[in-house]
């Protein structure tokens, strides 16, 4: 504890936060948004209040896991791209999210999501490109 009233800032973490978001940990969560922050899923055309992305992701069903692929930061803005996965390993997702960071709070975030899949069988067919890994 800090003396004099002051209140002990604690660095904004992306892979601290992207562990509470996939074990749905709501309490956690809401500890790293600013109270008025905006969250924009642009694939569903949605935004919510800190409050409704907490139900929404913590009310999706299954037992996830992710990886943080990669972290850029630029001023108060971080990009993380992050493998999300079920668990049962039946579904697997890739994200790229735009945080907005003030005062070590989430002040808005913009998210894309983006299910993983097969090649597409017409560039299978065409013979081009190669899988990543």
């Amino acid at each position: 504890m800090l003396e004099s009233g002051f209140k002990e800032v604690i660095k904004f973490n992306p892979e601290a936060y992207w562990d509470v978001v996939v074990k749905q940990k709501a309490y956690e969560i809401k500890n790293y948004f600013k109270e008025e922050a905006t969250i924009c899923w642009h694939n569903t055309n949605e935004k919510f209040s800190v409050d409704e992305f907490i139900k929404a992701n913590c009310d999706y069903p299954g037992t996830w896991g992710c990886n943080v692929e990669r972290i850029e930061k630029f001023d108060s803005l971080y990009i993380t791209v992050v493998h999300v996965f079920d668990l049962a390993e039946t579904i697997s997702f890739h994200t790229i999210s735009f945080i907005k960071v003030f005062e070590e709070k989430i002040a808005s975030i913009d998210e894309y999501w983006s299910e993983d899949g097969e090649i597409p069988s017409w560039r299978v067919e065409k013979g081009i490109g190669s899988k990543i890994k």
